[in-house]
């Protein structure tokens, strides 16, 4: 019995003092920074008919892939995504919708202010991210109470990323 305790003890020693993860193929690497699901800016819908409604993995996908590629497109806000590591904003989007869907998903991205910080983004750069957004939901045929309900989610995370 002790002898177990003390294993599972220097287990998790080792697991707290472990290295931080390796960056992921085709990303840049970032300073390193508290992983947490807290991070993703909203708590997760409960059940599992919000990520049924978004088309599971393969639609959150389409609508991250959608989207980033309306984004870098878009003439009002391309400058914000020029020269950003796309792979990995397409990885942590879909991670941080995963987890706001309730997917299973862990984010494992910084938090809004972090991610966003020093990048200039005003109300009307969130508007024209907005519409880029409901446009891919469209896309996916997501449900209009479903795409509405994410929105509730997603809008007061405009405090941290929009600058003053």
């Amino acid at each position: 019995m002790i002898a177990s305790l003390v294993a599972l003890a220097l287990q998790t020693a080792a697991t707290s003092n472990s290295a931080p993860a390796p960056t992921p193929a085709g990303e840049e690497p970032v300073a390193p920074y508290a992983e947490s699901d807290a991070n993703a800016g909203a708590a997760p819908f409960r059940g599992d008919a919000m990520w049924r409604a978004f088309g599971a993995a393969a639609g959150v996908h389409a609508i991250v892939d959608d989207l980033v590629a309306r984004n870098t497109a878009d003439p009002r806000i391309t400058d914000i995504f020029r020269n950003r590591d796309l792979v990995r904003l397409r990885r942590t989007l879909f991670e941080q919708f995963c987890y706001i869907l309730n997917g299973g998903c862990h984010y494992s991205g910084q938090t809004m202010a972090q991610s966003h910080k020093d990048m200039g983004i005003q109300q009307a750069d969130m508007a024209a991210l907005v519409e880029n957004l409901q446009a891919a939901m469209r896309g996916q045929h997501v449900p209009m109470a479903a795409q509405n309900r994410l929105l509730a989610k997603l809008a007061p995370m405009h405090r941290p990323i929009v600058a003053r």
